[in-house]
């Protein structure tokens, strides 16, 4: 592994916010290449020693201290249906530490290459049909190779689980509080991300509108606001993903507040990035709010208050 890809990890999120990411390339045993947001990365170790977890699932290899903190290691290849790491393949192998969803996590490589400068225009959603689709949000050509772009919200899913029913007493208090009619549009790249939300939305009677990036999302507002003024009448917000192919929730916020038929509508970014960047980005971006996934409770929360603040922003936009 060349050094300069640890040394530059930590210096390498202010693309965030411009459309653009940067991808750490790395390799699970073969010719393929898989890609990860470098601004989710810690650093890259060389695979220190494993604890084993007794009645663990297969893809958690074990626990290990990092720097004083002991971190679930995860052999990536084996949580996306690959063929897991042999045991003497590990006393090689790397571990890319991360933070997804409030938590820090070891992925469990083979290899990793390098990092590389793309735009989300250039990042596509990946073919059907494939063996590992479901584990992919997206897919990027790089100097003539396909890299695949991991689905972490479904590993955490399969792997970790996910809690994703309100709690009894939250739901009291959000239960009502939505107008008949009242829709939400939902933007994310992960299948499961767009369903954690809907079940949330559903459990508040809000019916979701669902959309896979920034692009289809606008698209959609503008022909409601060409077409179908009622919809953007029983609109109730968006809550938007911010890292998706083509347009990310930053540059569809951005195109949002500069549309004058759209510039009210109530807008959640909602993301596995977590830290201060983020909310100081939604500030700039013109987002209502920003919450880190998943936790329903918080997200119902939220929810509860953009459903209190719709009439003002209603009112805004006339």
């Amino acid at each position: 592994m060349k050094k300069d890809v640890i040394s530059s990890v930590d210096s390498r999120t202010r693309l965030a916010g411009h459309n653009r990411l940067e991808l750490l390339v790395f390799g699970l045993g073969d010719d393929q290449l898989f890609g990860i947001n470098v601004f989710k990365v810690r650093e890259v170790i060389r695979c220190p020693k494993l604890t084993d977890v007794p009645k663990a699932t297969s893809a958690v290899r074990g626990i290990a201290d990092v720097r004083g903190h002991t971190i679930t290691i995860i052999d990536l290849a084996d949580a996306i249906g690959a063929t897991r790491m042999s045991l003497e393949a590990i006393s090689d192998a790397f571990v890319i530490i991360t933070e997804y969803n409030r938590a820090v996590q070891g992925f469990l490589v083979n290899s990793v290459d390098r990092i590389v400068n793309l735009s989300w225009k250039e990042i596509m959603p990946p073919p059907t049909g494939t063996n590992t689709s479901n584990f992919l949000t997206a897919v990027a050509r790089v100097d003539g190779a396909l890299v695949e772009i991991i689905d972490v919200e479904q590993i955490f899913s399969k792997v970790v689980g996910v809690k994703e029913d309100i709690s009894a007493d939250v739901l009291h208090e959000v239960q009502g509080m939505a107008q008949p009619g009242s829709i939400a549009l939902v933007v994310d790249d992960s299948l499961v991300a767009r369903n954690q939300v809907r079940n949330t939305l559903r459990q508040m009677g809000i019916e979701s509108v669902l959309a896979s990036n920034g692009k289809e999302a606008y698209s959609l507002l503008r022909r409601w606001a060409d077409s179908s003024p009622e919809q953007l009448n029983r609109l109730a917000m968006i809550i938007s993903d911010i890292e998706m192919p083509i347009m990310d929730g930053y540059a569809l916020t951005t195109q949002i507040r500069r549309d004058t038929r759209l510039k009210g509508l109530y807008v959640i970014l909602h993301s596995s990035l977590s830290g201060g960047f983020n909310e100081s980005m939604i500030k700039r971006v013109g987002a209502d709010q920003f919450i880190a996934k998943f936790h329903p409770d918080e997200l119902a929360h939220v929810i509860a208050e953009a459903l209190k603040n719709r009439p003002m922003h209603l009112a805004e936009s006339v």
